[in-house]
């Protein structure tokens, strides 16, 4: 077990392998579950959960840790940050980002909300669908921001663009307050969608 813990690899295929059992169990052993549009909903519901846990644990992780940690770091280990452990992070944030906006969209066509849910309920009724819509709107304007600005500017502050220093400088600042920004909406996006779910 200690080897399997040893990698990330390894613990990931296992956590998946155990997550399947579980899903039989309780599929097969449940009664008469079918694949059907509930199961579909079910599932790329589970999906949107996963991404968006990676995407704001990410998202929690730069603006909690690593940003105001960077400070207190010596210059001469900074680079470590810079060139291999904020890339990464980037690459499962940005595209933790984009798969949670398709699997939500994806949850609300399946179950027929997405129309209205966008238009905020007007029209419908309101209630679930002005909840809903609001947080699908916080997380669409949040994906805008990491993939169209956060991105962007955090390849020229790490230096996978080449650009002038005041430049590097500069783009740092925006990537920094658009995360924060995105901080900012994470708390009202999630109170919508958890609201949504189970207040109405």
């Amino acid at each position: 077990m200690i080897s399997i813990l040893q990698s990330l690899k390894k613990t990931i295929h296992l956590s998946i392998i155990l997550a399947i059992l579980l899903f039989l169990g309780l599929f097969f052993g449940g009664g008469d579950w079918t694949f059907n549009q509930l199961f579909w909903s079910w599932l790329f519901r589970y999906l949107h959960v996963l991404a968006g846990v990676m995407w704001i644990g990410l998202l929690w992780y730069l603006n909690f840790v690593q940003i105001p940690s960077m400070p207190k770091i010596p210059d001469d280990q900074k680079p470590a940050i810079g060139k291999v452990i904020a890339p990464a992070v980037l690459f499962w944030f940005r595209w933790a980002a984009l798969a949670t906006i398709v699997t939500g969209l994806i949850v609300a066509t399946l179950n027929g909300y997405l129309h209205q849910s966008l238009a905020l309920g007007i029209g419908s009724g309101g209630g679930k669908n002005t909840a809903i819509g609001i947080g699908m709107w916080l997380g669409l304007i949040m994906a805008y921001n990491v993939w169209f600005i956060i991105w962007p500017n955090q390849k020229k502050a790490l230096g996978i663009v080449e650009v002038t220093p005041e430049e590097k400088a500069k783009s740092a600042k925006t990537a920094m307050l658009t995360s924060r920004i995105n901080t900012l909406l994470s708390l009202p996006m999630l109170l919508s969608m958890v609201m949504a779910q189970n207040l109405y």
